[in-house]
């Protein structure tokens, strides 16, 4: 894979340590290449070794050296496992500078149809995990440095999320996390933001629901095209740098204006009203 062009400056992250959850692939995985690339030490972790495993080939073929990864499994729907991953980062790293909240999951179902059971492993997943992270992060080491940034990966849901009614209230509840605890723990340093990827990001996240799906999010985007985890990983970087000191509690959405125009559910295909934007080239 070629490596793309980096936007930010040489060493932006030297003597930094980052931890990326969910960063065995997709936008995980591309915020600890681009983290790594920038001088940064990284901890990746996930609930599928397998994945972890094959990341953490992936960065070394792109030159990160072994000795500044960490690749290892945690769920972070389980505050044991949280705790120790920490404290293995700790342990191997001595500090932690940087968290990216990117670790998530989700499957489709009508809200009539959601058992309780299932209900609540998607909000376990997307909002309580996403909060015992953060707290035991901060609790032990960005805490006691008096800085850190933190980016909490969350998805765009302000008009809704039919069909996902479970993670649009998850995710709904991690963007007010967001902003709750960047007034908090200001005083301590630390800086909270989130951003909010649309459906018509080709991910493993979303490629999972196949490629029609994609299609309609594309067709319901003006830019009509996907974007890609790199782009998004941009700005979760900038946000995660220290370049980043004015600028906290902020949801920033990146989708290609997609909900500036339509979503997919206004898209006659899945029932929606007329009037979807027209396809257009390129």
């Amino acid at each position: 894979m070629t490596q793309a062009r980096s936007i930010f400056a040489p060493g932006l992250f030297a003597h930094q340590v980052a931890l990326v959850t969910g960063g065995g692939s997709g936008i995980g995985l591309a915020c600890a290449r681009e983290l790594a690339s920038l001088g940064a030490r990284v901890a990746i972790c996930g609930r599928k070794p397998d994945k972890l495993e094959a990341a953490a080939k992936a960065l070394a073929e792109g030159g990160v050296a072994e000795a500044d990864v960490l690749a290892a499994p945690c769920d972070i729907r389980e505050p044991e496992q949280i705790a120790a991953f920490v404290g293995q980062v700790l342990g191997r790293f001595g500090r932690i500078d940087v968290l990216v909240n990117n670790a998530g999951g989700q499957f489709p179902s009508p809200a009539v149809d959601m058992t309780p059971k299932g209900w609540e492993a998607v909000v376990r997943n997307n909002l309580n995990g996403t909060f015992f992270m953060t707290r035991e992060v901060a609790q032990r080491a960005m805490f006691p440095a008096r800085r850190g940034r933190i980016v909490n990966v969350t998805a765009s849901v302000s008009r809704g999320f039919p069909g996902m009614a479970h993670t649009g209230a998850a995710r709904a509840g991690v963007e007010n996390l967001t902003r709750s605890l960047a007034v908090e723990w200001a005083a301590h340093g630390i800086r909270i933001n989130a951003v909010a990827p649309g459906s018509n990001i080709r991910s493993s996240g979303t490629s999972q629901y196949g490629d029609e799906l994609l299609e309609l999010a594309r067709r319901a985007t003006p830019l009509k095209r996907l974007a890609t985890p790199e782009e998004v990983s941009r700005l979760i970087v900038f946000l995660a740098s220290d370049q980043n000191d004015f600028i906290t509690g902020a949801v920033y959405g990146i989708d290609g204006g997609q909900p500036l125009w339509g979503d997919l559910w206004s898209i006659p295909e899945l029932g929606g009203a007329p009037g979807a934007p027209p396809d257009g080239k390129g």
